[in-house]
């Protein structure tokens, strides 16, 4: 299933380490264990690599380990990797740390989905910083994952969770929550070989990889159709089930399998995947059928890029992003009568300078999230047209300008009982449908 990597955060005996790495090896393969209970089969198998030791390495830079996880991912090619360590050091917003520019480079062309813990430090000082999320789950082009307190609707963040945000680009970071064990409810594990009772703990280091295997999941669900680009969308695709955890603290909250996975009615969803080249444009229609003209229609997108990087200069730090325009009449012109008439979507308004869409609909960030409702007869082949948007003109000549993108779009019309089954209809000739290739264990929610 992917790369596992063990945690440095606290420096301890060499027991603890193989202890830690057994920890967030069962995470990865079991998700959060009930005792008494059988484990659930995995969605794949996992490949643990070590590369910590007991030698002494500064805490802060551990370059050493560093360049084992870059040889790792050199000569290995998984495409899910989860990485639950790194050196004990808070974000920063001028400097971009080296294991966040390598782990950025190695994710820069869409192939790998990375889960990385954003740290243990929550209940640090919050004014001074110290408890701001760790490098380098502060990647653009990685999947950070804090820690909530349960595994019930009702979760918070866990208070050791470290909390945001992340630099401009990468600012709602941590990504997503996922459990990771709590003092009330603490977070079990498969017992080793020779033990009876299964062990315990808590952390983001095991957040992340129970993370990574719910996108694992959803791979084996419908098989390598989706990219594992697209994989981090439908990862971080939640509905917040709290409102007293900030997004600061909890990103996109705390998904679930079913919400990318099945359509409760009156839901539709469709995913649009490939590659940009700078300066193209695409139109992504929406998949709202004609015959929808009555009541609201809840529009919700998600898309996210992976792209090159410069470490070089922190503000401006991804060299690609992509403008969304979205058309919701095709019939309604603009005032000029070339295109039709565009409304803002993830923007609060048209016509936005530079420096607003920097501030406020943060143009150069790698993941955009939006909901938004509109009447049904607003919408007439409502669309999203794309543009590749790229600012760094001198990049080493062997580095690919191509952006990979993924965008999933969610209409939901709660006057429309049989809404799957008109857009079914009424596209199945445009769009493939994902037919799952192996059942998978979820439970609904309502």
């Amino acid at each position: 299933m992917g790369t596992l990597l063990r945690d440095t955060h606290h420096r301890c005996g060499h027991d603890d380490y193989l202890d830690h790495g057994h920890n967030v090896t069962s995470a990865a393969l079991f998700g959060p264990l009930i005792p008494g209970k059988p484990a659930p089969r995995p969605f794949g198998t996992v490949d643990h690599f070590r590369i910590c030791d007991d030698d002494p390495e500064d805490g802060l830079a551990l370059y050493r380990t560093l360049d084992r996880i870059d040889t790792v991912l050199r000569e290995n090619p998984h495409e899910l990797v989860n990485l639950s360590l790194g050196p004990d050091l808070p974000v920063e917003d001028d400097e971009i740390h080296p294991w966040t520019a390598l782990l950025d480079s190695w994710l820069s062309d869409g192939k790998r989905l990375l889960t990385i813990a954003a740290g243990n430090n929550g209940g640090r000082d919050q004014p001074s910083g110290n408890a701001r999320i760790q490098v380098p789950s502060d990647s653009v082009n990685a999947l950070s994952v804090g820690a909530a307190d349960s595994t019930r609707p009702a979760w918070r963040r866990a208070s050791y969770s470290a909390l945001g945000p992340g630099r401009c680009p990468g600012m709602v970071k941590p990504d997503v929550l996922s459990f990771g064990g709590d003092h009330q409810e603490p977070f079990f594990f498969a017992a080793p070989y020779g033990q009876q009772a299964p062990p315990m703990s808590l952390g983001t280091s095991f957040a992340a990889p129970s993370a990574l295997r719910m996108a694992a999941g959803i791979r084996a669900h419908f098989g390598p159709v989706l990219t594992p680009l697209a994989l981090r969308p439908c990862s971080s695709t939640a509905q917040r089930t709290t409102s007293r955890t900030p997004p600061n603290a909890a990103g996109a909250g705390c998904p679930r399998p079913c919400m990318t996975t099945s359509c409760a009615h009156p839901t539709a969803r469709v995913v649009y995947q490939g590659k940009l080249t700078p300066k193209q444009a695409v139109r992504m229609f929406l998949p709202l059928p004609e015959s929808v003209t009555t009541g609201n229609v809840q529009i919700t997108a998600t898309y996210c890029i992976a792209c090159p990087t410069d470490p070089r200069a922190p503000r401006n730090y991804t060299t690609s992003a992509f403008e969304p325009f979205f058309r919701p009449h095709m019939e309604r012109l603009s005032p000029s009568g070339s295109v039709p008439k565009s409304e803002p979507f993830f923007q609060a308004r048209d016509y936005m300078t530079e420096q607003e869409l920097r501030a406020d609909a943060h143009k150069w960030e790698t993941v955009k999230h939006k909901t938004a409702t509109f009447k049904a007869d607003r919408l007439k082949r409502p669309a999203f047209d794309v543009r590749h948007v790229f600012r760094l003109d001198d990049l080493p000549p062997d580095t690919d300008p191509d952006v990979s993108y993924a965008l999933i779009i969610t209409l939901k019309a709660p006057a429309i009982a049989d809404l799957y089954d008109q857009v079914v209809r009424a596209y199945a000739a445009r769009l493939e449908i994902l037919q799952p290739v192996v059942a998978i264990p979820i439970t609904l929610r309502t």
